[in-house]
C-alpha cells in the first residue's frame, strides 16, 4: 500500500479533480492495492504546474497543504478584461492604454504585503449555500466580500511584453475550447485573441492561502490605468514542493504500468518539513497510537512529528498546562 506524496505536473485543461481520478486509474492499471487519494490544492482548468497528490495516510495532511503558501508565474494581457478574469470569459471591459514595464513594476510594491482582495465572480466560494462560480454562471449579479491575503514576493520578468507570449496564450486557448471547466460559464473562449503588438507581462509572485491571481492580474492592471486578465498561470511551488520532483501524466501512466511508481512518492513526511521531529519511546509510541495525551515531554510547546524509529507516528502538540507539559495527538498515522 502506497502512503505518501505523487507531484503531478498538472497540464493546462484538466481540472484537479480529474487529476486525482487519472491517478486513482493508474494505480488501478498498475495493480497496486486500492488507497485513498486527494489533493493539495486546487489549480483551475487553465492553471498548469504543481498539484500535489495525497496517497494513504498522506491524504490526513491535505488540509495543511492547502494552507501552505503557493508560488507562480502568470502573464497578464493589458487591454480586456473578462468576467472570468482569464482567456475562458466574455469581454466586459477595454482600454486603449498599455503601461510600460516601468509602469507595471513602480506598481508592484502597492501589491506585496498584507492587501486586501476581491476574488473573482467566477469562483468556488460559497454566497448563501451556492457556489459563486454557479450563481455567475446563471446570470446573477455575484459580490463577494473582500479578504486579507499577503503577497510574500512579486516581480516582474523583463522582456515579456509586447505579445512574445502570444504563441502561448493561443495554446492555452486552443486547450481551453477543447476541455471546459467547472469554473467556466462556457467551453468556448469569447474572449479576443492577443492581436499584433498587444501588451503581455509575466511575473512572478509567492502568496499566502485564499490568494486568487486572477484578482491579483485584473488590480494590477487597473493600477496602471488600464485592464486585463490572466492568459498564462503556472504554478511552480505548493509549500515544499516544486516542479523539480512533478512528473508528467504520461510518465504517472508509465511507471504505474511498469510497477515503478515507487521512485516517483515522495514520503508522507516530505509535506512537514517544517515540523520539528520529536522520538518518542515504543511504549509512548503506543500510547499515541491509542489517542492518549502524554505527560512530562521535555520540549518546548509547538507542532512536532512523533517517530518511533523511522516511523510516523503522529502529528502532536506540546501545550503548557500549568506545571506539567501535555502531548496531545493532533492527527495520527496508522503505519
Amino acid at each position: 500500500m502506497l502512503n505518501g506524496w505523487i507531484i503531478i505536473d498538472k497540464p493546462v485543461g484538466p481540472t484537479s479533480t480529474q487529476i486525482v481520478g487519472a491517478v486513482k486509474r493508474a494505480l488501478r492499471e498498475g495493480g497496486y492495492a486500492k488507497v485513498k487519494v486527494g489533493h493539495g490544492g486546487t489549480l483551475d482548468p487553465l492553471a498548469s504546474g504543481v498539484l500535489p497528490i495525497a496517497l494513504g495516510e498522506a491524504t490526513k495532511l491535505s488540509g495543511r497543504m492547502l494552507d501552505a503558501d503557493k508560488a507562480y508565474e502568470f502573464t497578464i494581457a493589458f487591454g480586456t478584461e473578462t468576467d472570468t478574469l482569464d482567456l475562458e470569459g466574455k469581454v466586459v471591459a477595454t482600454s486603449d492604454r498599455r503601461p510600460t514595464e516601468a509602469e507595471v513594476e513602480a506598481a508592484l510594491a502597492t501589491f506585496t504585503g498584507a492587501i486586501e482582495q476581491v476574488p473573482p465572480a467566477y469562483s468556488a466560494l460559497k454566497v448563501d449555500g451556492k457556489r459563486a462560480y454557479a450563481l455567475a454562471r446563471a446570470g446573477e449579479d455575484v459580490v463577494l466580500a473582500s479578504r486579507n491575503v499577503t503577497i510574500r514576493s512579486l516581480k516582474l520578468l523583463p522582456g515579456t511584453g509586447r505579445g512574445t507570449m502570444r504563441s502561448m496564450v493561443e495554446g492555452a486557448r486552443l486547450s481551453a475550447a477543447q476541455t471546459p471547466g467547472p469554473l467556466h460559464p462556457s467551453a468556448s473562449p469569447s474572449g479576443p485573441p492577443p492581436r499584433p503588438g498587444e501588451d503581455l507581462v509575466t511575473l512572478t509572485t509567492q502568496v499566502s492561502k485564499g490568494t486568487y491571481i486572477r484578482s491579483l492580474a485584473r488590480d494590477i492592471a487597473r493600477a496602471v490605468g488600464t485592464v486585463g486578465h490572466v492568459t498564462m498561470l503556472r504554478r511552480t511551488k505548493a509549500g515544499p514542493f516544486g516542479l523539480d520532483s512533478a512528473i508528467s501524466l504520461d510518465k504517472l501512466e508509465e511507471s504505474a504500468r511498469g510497477r515503478s511508481l515507487e521512485q516517483h512518492l515522495l514520503p508522507l513526511t516530505a509535506g512537514l518539513d517544517d515540523i520539528p521531529a520529536l522520538p518518542v519511546t515504543p511504549d509512548q509510541a503506543g500510547a499515541l497510537r491509542q489517542g492518549r495525551t502524554l505527560i512530562g515531554i521535555a520540549a518546548q510547546p509547538g507542532l512536532y512529528l512523533a517517530i518511533s524509529g523511522d516511523t510516523p507516528i503522529a502529528l502532536v502538540e506540546l501545550r503548557e498546562d500549568g506545571l506539567r507539559p501535555e502531548l496531545r495527538v493532533v492527527r495520527g498515522f496508522n503505519l
